[in-house]
């Protein structure tokens, strides 16, 4: 341990010693995605933003590093730690402070999992208006700091445009309170909303406003084999156009991400789906369940008859559509060839046939034992890319993220789509980031955070 006995007894005071985890206690816990979150010398759980205004003041004096947690879900490396810092977990803010149903706005601690507040929204028959696969461990605060994206990203945006305003504790201890509850607000600089997506660097997300919206009627699930991505787009297109329902999801991926799944995960019934190139999950909403389906069955059956799909399955239960989320979200290529190397891109729609089969060649032609595997958000144009090969080529990283990521700014697109920079692409971010737009960077972080003892080391470039 690298805190001194007098700190360490002092940070245990602020938030109650039933709330300090360190040692074998700390070792004991599950630390999330990524393995190095709780190399923290101590875990403090305050259970309130004066708590937390506390301890941010004291390290701060003492030039002591705070790592801000969420849900530990993230896959950037954004809450790594290691000896000498502390780990704040913001768990223990929990609750949902106020419910507006008519006005469609809430309330909520940092600490609020994204299945807790869509359970509260959904007595209302209202929604988050976003949603992702870790929705039950993922946590607010954690989404607003690294402005999680998800599948419903293509209708409602990401959590920037569902935070209407934010509580933070800066640095120093003092309580930024911007919690607005309207969209129209124009009160000078927003300086709060440099604190989305900025990964708990500039200050530390405690309360959070987010705006509903109405809860999505009965829906219709399809797998959809294509046999390429232009397929896939034109699909997206006519999905988008039908007049008596609405899509709440259009995913792809590759044919040998469900391949694999099905393999593992002994899916015979889709097996022959993913002997296609691509597959598409696809869902529809409507007013019934009934016409749910028959919006997702006349646009399927549509694109078959003109060629445009190759086959598909609809589920005609929940557990047949919970297993065709399951061939979605599992990631059995990563237990068949572990190791592997991930990145996360977003292009414009009408560009990601074209991307992808630039990608496929640059890679065939630096190393033509790379493989290529393909999930994503297809309707805002959000892929996450693995790049693997028969024995781990984890050390790899650096070298092979210029040929999935340089480029895509000229195109209109982002290297980092939905998951944060973290450390994973801060040199990726050095790399493309224009030099106007790094010393803006650090420039804020010195503004903000002048002892930089937020998230050192993490996001900023340099």
């Amino acid at each position: 341990m690298l805190l001194s006995a007098d700190q360490f007894a002092s940070l245990t005071r602020l938030v109650g010693a039933a709330h300090v985890r360190t040692g074998a206690d700390l070792a004991a816990l599950d630390p999330g995605i990524d393995p190095h979150n709780y190399r923290a010398d101590v875990l403090l759980q305050p259970g309130s933003t004066a708590e937390v205004a506390a301890v941010l003041a004291y390290c701060n004096r003492h030039r002591i590093a705070v790592v801000p947690h969420g849900g530990r879900t993230g896959l950037s490396g954004g809450a790594a730690t290691v000896a000498g810092q502390v780990a704040l977990s913001l768990a223990r803010l929990n609750q949902i402070d106020s419910f507006d149903a008519r006005s469609r706005v809430a309330i909520v601690g940092a600490g609020v999992t994204l299945g807790a507040l869509a359970a509260r929204a959904a007595l209302d028959g209202l929604a988050p208006g976003i949603d992702l696969g870790a929705r039950d461990s993922a946590t607010v605060g954690g989404m607003v700091s690294t402005n999680a994206g998800g599948v419903a990203a293509f209708r409602h945006g990401t959590m920037r445009e569902r935070v209407l305003g934010l509580e933070a504790v800066l640095a120093d201890g003092r309580v930024l309170g911007e919690l607005g509850q309207v969209r129209k607000r124009n009160e000078g600089l927003a300086v709060e909303r440099l604190l989305i997506g900025a990964e708990g660097t500039l200050g530390v997300i405690t309360r959070v406003a987010l705006a509903l919206v109405p809860a999505d009627g009965p829906v219709a699930t399809a797998l959809v084999a294509l046999d390429g991505l232009e397929a896939a787009a034109a699909l997206c297109d006519r999905a988008q156009a039908v007049p008596a329902a609405t899509p709440t999801a259009i995913e792809v991926m590759s044919g040998n991400h469900a391949a694999a799944v099905c393999r593992a995960l002994a899916l015979d019934d889709f097996a022959s789906l993913a002997a296609a190139p691509y597959l598409v999950l696809l869902e529809l909403s409507s007013a019934s369940a009934a016409a749910a389906e028959a919006a997702l069955v006349d646009l399927l059956g549509a694109a078959v008859e003109g060629g445009l799909v190759l086959d598909a399955a609809v589920a005609q239960n929940e557990s047949q559509r919970h297993t065709m989320w399951r061939v979605r979200e599992d990631w059995a290529i990563d237990r068949e060839r572990p190791g592997g190397l991930w990145y996360d891109i977003s292009v414009p729609l009408s560009l990601l046939p074209a991307y992808v089969a630039e990608l496929r060649d640059r890679l065939a032609r630096h190393d033509p034992a790379l493989g290529l595997v393909l999930i994503g958000h297809l309707a805002d144009g959000n892929l996450h890319v693995t790049v693997n090969a028969a024995t781990p080529i984890t050390p790899r990283y650096e070298e092979i993220a210029p040929l999935v990521t340089d480029g895509l700014a000229a195109v209109g697109g982002s290297f980092s789509a939905e998951h944060g920079i973290g450390l994973e692409k801060k040199a990726t971010l050095a790399r493309l980031a224009g030099a106007p737009k790094q010393d803006l960077m650090r420039g804020l972080k010195a503004l903000y955070d002048p002892r930089g003892i937020l998230n050192p080391g993490k996001v900023i470039p340099g």
